[in-house]
């Protein structure tokens, strides 16, 4: 389907997703990457999710919130790359209003939920080494589930009403978008409305929860700073990092590329720079996580070696 612009009397029933725009030799490749991308990160997540709940060892709060956070991954990358290889390889590149208004609402929801979660990751670690003789008694399973489900109806609830406004408006001008995936901005920007107000809101609610997040994150970190300076055997000094650097990993990069997306100014950005900024987020980053956590914590490597060597018995038995 050729893109094609609504007059200002239609109001927009679907949008067209422009996506990259590159020759197609290198969309192909992009494809066979993005693809390659999508199935080792569904993997991974699954393998992280499998292990904690199979693994006597890892269920413990930090791997139950190390299991909600592959879910939310898990999630986040199928709320938009299915759609985003499908276009890639068609040439009918709608989608419709609903669909669209979905698509972007699961995206920031649960990236919501993903900032709401790094920092109780963060919590947990600073209970775990800061108080850890009541560790268990403040970190409790019915504790913990709460936490879990308040961090997901948090991100839920918190982009019920930008989402109304944004049905609310007039798309008349124009259907194409031009990203890959339906990002708020961009589609408020089509609108005939005027949407200053709302453009204003969107960088206000998001600067705001990366800073809440972020800032619960660093006085957690500080806490546990202090608490491994005040040990002290240099050994106690290591062990009581490692348990920490698998998370602070994925926060710097979470952050990062957070602050970058949505908080700096956009003016004077290319729309390409956005879109690499994107798929940083929303493909490289749930791609990289299952790894940080395999390759840095020795008790995810036990966990999985055991695993293989359980599955290669049952099959030698067989």
């Amino acid at each position: 389907m050729g893109l094609r612009n609504q007059t200002s009397t239609q109001q927009a029933t679907e949008f067209i997703l422009m996506g990259f725009q590159l020759s197609r030799s290198i969309e192909v490749f992009l494809l066979v990457i993005l693809l390659l991308a999508f199935l080792v990160t569904l993997a991974g997540n699954i393998t992280i999710i499998t292990l904690v709940c199979l693994d006597q060892r890892l269920q413990t709060p930090m791997y139950f919130f190390l299991c909600n956070l592959s879910l939310l991954e898990m999630f986040f990358v199928l709320s938009i790359t299915p759609k985003m290889l499908v276009n890639m390889i068609s040439r009918n590149k709608s989608i419709s209003f609903l669909g669209c208004a979905l698509q972007c609402y699961f995206y920031f929801s649960l990236g919501v939920c993903e900032a709401i979660l790094i920092a109780l990751m963060a919590f947990d670690r600073y209970v775990a080494i800061c108080h850890p003789l009541r560790y268990t008694i403040i970190m409790n399973g019915q504790v913990c589930m709460y936490i879990a489900l308040g961090c997901w109806a948090g991100g839920f609830i918190n982009n019920i009403f930008p989402l109304f406004l944004m049905t609310r408006l007039s798309f008349c001008d124009s259907n194409v978008i031009d990203h890959f995936f339906c990002d708020y901005a961009t589609m408020l920007k089509l609108s005939c409305d005027d949407v200053h107000v709302l453009l204003a809101l969107e960088s206000i609610m998001a600067a705001l929860e990366l800073l809440t997040s972020f800032s619960a994150t660093a006085v957690s970190y500080f806490y546990i700073i202090v608490t491994i300076f005040r040990m002290r055997s240099t050994t106690g000094h290591q062990k009581t990092f490692s348990t920490c650097s698998s998370h602070i990993t994925v926060a710097s990069i979470f952050y990062g590329s957070s602050v970058f997306m949505y908080c700096l100014p956009s003016h004077g950005r290319s729309q390409d720079a956005q879109k690499a900024v994107a798929v940083l987020t929303g493909v490289v980053t749930p791609l990289l996580n299952p790894f940080i956590y395999s390759l840095r914590n020795e008790k995810v490597k036990e966990a999985f070696r055991d695993c293989v060597k359980k599955w290669k018995f049952a099959l030698w038995k067989d």
